[in-house]
């Protein structure tokens, strides 16, 4: 299977395309877009004012930065003169960047905004190697020896190193390293995957199997371009010709998308749980809008389960659809901006009962399965084969087996070349070429994936009791009253549970209900309300075996942050650090 270097893969669509719009940003008001030929002109500053620096083939350059187009342009530049690229991320803390800046061995840092300057200043004493900072925010001032990114352009602009940087394309070749990736993870300290331009790469095959995506198609750039999986997509819709649309704010996203009204775009479950959570809260307390939202619902599952199974369509279900999708359907989709090329999930799994709801509304979300080792894909849905609660079968060229114990083994040409200075964990992860995910799962007859758990997540209770808590969770935490769950178990005698309400709409619940408060704590300890939350766990989880049901919970009245190290980029709860915490209230929860 063809893989390519990606400055190489760029500048292809570059001449291609060189009119359309390639990198956007709204701000103030106003949409600011660089054209692709214009792109391309800045990958070449980027290049030139690298070898300007004096970074050799292979040495490194970070991005400590949240998304902006400055973020790609740094990133394309860096591949382009063939410098390994190593992004930040930009909620990490000093001593996260300090790890990052010296295990890589980053010598220049590009940084987004006057937090992230601070956060690397106060580590500088402590990264000896990092000669230069690099500002994307024009309103900081330099430090003596950094550069704004228009004193960086500028100095890109000399032609002097021009034979250098075509030296250096002619050299080029997709088994070049293009990136070190660490991983967040929800355990342990962040490990370096090392990945080629051809890891990369090797993927793009199956998108543009299962995608139709080209010239006048537009994504939104929300989740961190930190992250394997943002950056990878990112990185192909711009070869595909698409627009990409920059969202330096996440907690944006849902007035974004329907003022971008993206075609395509890859996100967390979070995402689609927030989007369902908002629209059944709107009609829980009113029965006939209830009622005309549950059969427009109905009606749309049959419209599309027909369309997608390529099932003739009676002429009575068409007319039917027509009415409820003017009624309810069309206003579902103009939430997110509309119909989607492409709109899958990713990072943890997406319950079926959301699936389905975007589904009726003619929204088909293609859950994948991906690791930062894997550049990140292993497998992915798509509109012309995908199954309800699997991540889809395995991309082009990837095999994936179940070993004894249930653990997912992947190989590839998208498997890393190893983990950055840490020779023993990569012999631990690849095994005779097989790379051990740490998750759990099964393949079923057609060849699809379905996840179960993860290794390291499982909790094992007093009783020896084997659980996976993500499926409990997804399960539980699909209620629209919840906005988070925490199982907690391990070596303990029942589960237990830390859940963070969804504030807002409990609070419409509790007025309804003629329940006064003043304060979130005030209501959380509202008798009425313990017991509201008791109920609806207990409706969720009459499916589960009794030692999977949570036998206690605390109603938290703050949510779980990345700031704060409780959320991995992808929103993943990470058990260890919040079980430490909070550990005063669950020992509460086990008390008597």
């Amino acid at each position: 299977m063809e893989t390519k270097h990606l400055a190489a893969l760029i500048k292809e669509r570059i001449a291609i395309n060189p009119q359309e719009p390639a990198l956007c940003l709204k701000e103030n008001g106003q949409t600011q877009c660089i054209s692709f030929r214009e792109m391309g002109q800045l990958m070449d500053d980027v290049a030139r004012a690298l070898i300007m620096l004096g970074l050799e083939p292979g040495e490194k350059a970070g991005i400590f930065s949240q998304n902006r187009p400055e973020w790609t342009l740094a990133d394309l530049g860096c591949m382009y003169a063939r410098v390994v690229s190593v992004p930040i991320y930009a909620t990490n803390t000093a001593h996260q960047a300090e790890y990052i800046l010296n295990d890589a061995g980053i010598k220049l840092l590009f940084v987004g905004d006057e937090k992230q300057y601070e956060k690397i200043n106060s580590v500088r004493a402590a990264t000896p190697q990092l000669a230069r900072v690099v500002l994307f925010d024009q309103n900081i001032r330099p430090a003596a020896g950094d550069l704004s990114w228009d004193e960086f352009l500028k100095l890109g602009q000399s032609l002097a190193p021009e034979n250098e940087l075509k030296q250096r394309q002619q050299e080029a070749s997709p088994e070049d390293v293009a990136t070190l990736i660490y991983t967040s993870g929800t355990t342990g300290e962040p490990k370096g995957a090392v990945l080629t331009h051809a890891n990369i790469t090797f993927q793009f095959a199956t998108l543009n199997e299962r995608f139709a995506l080209g010239p006048g198609d537009r994504s939104l750039c929300f989740l961190p371009l930190s992250h394997a999986y943002e950056r990878g997509w990112s990185i192909y819709i711009l070869s595909r010709g698409c627009a990409n649309y920059y969202l330096k704010d996440p907690k944006r996203v849902i007035e974004s998308m329907a003022e971008v009204k993206p075609t395509a775009m890859v996100s967390v479950p979070r995402l689609y749980e927030k989007i369902y959570a908002t629209a059944k809260v709107r009609i829980d307390n009113q029965p006939l809008k209830k009622l005309i939202f549950k059969r427009a619902l109905a009606t749309g599952h049959e419209y599309y389960s027909r369309l997608y199974s390529r099932e003739v369509i009676p002429p009575r279900l068409a007319l039917r659809h027509a009415l409820a999708d003017r009624l309810v359907l069309s206003k579902i989709r103009d939430i997110v901006g509309g119909h989607k090329k492409c709109f899958s999930a990713g990072g943890a799994p997406l319950s079926r009962e959301i699936e389905e709801f975007f589904l009726s509304a003619g929204l088909l979300v293609c859950q994948g399965y991906g690791v930062t080792e894997a550049a990140p894909m292993l497998a992915c849905n798509s509109p012309s084969g995908f199954r309800f609660g699997s991540v889809g079968r395995p991309i082009l060229g990837c095999t994936i087996r179940i070993a004894p114990g249930g653990e997912i083994l992947a190989k590839g040409l998208n498997i890393m070349q190893g983990y950055n200075n840490k020779p023993a964990d990569t012999a631990a992860t690849i095994t005779d070429g097989w790379f051990h995910t740490g998750d759990i799962g099964y393949l079923d007859h057609e060849g699809f994936l379905y996840i179960t758990g993860r290794i390291k997540e499982l909790i094992i209770t007093a009783q020896g009791k084997n659980i996976a808590p993500l499926r409990i969770e997804t399960l539980i935490g699909q209620d629209h009253y919840i906005e988070q769950i925490a199982l907690i178990g391990d070596k303990r005698p029942y589960l237990t549970a830390l859940i963070v309400p969804a504030f807002e709409a409990l609070a419409d619940w509790a007025r309804q209900n003629d329940i006064t408060f003043d304060s979130r704590t005030e209501l959380l300890h509202d008798p009425r309300i313990v017991e509201f939350y008791k109920n609806r766990i207990a409706t969720a989880s009459t499916e589960l075996a009794d030692y999977e049901k949570v036998k206690r919970f605390t109603l938290m009245e703050h949510e779980f942050t990345q700031e704060a190290g409780e959320l991995t980029p992808t929103l993943k709860i990470k058990r260890h650090i919040i079980s430490e915490r909070y550990a005063d209230r669950i020992d509460a929860m086990y008390a008597n």
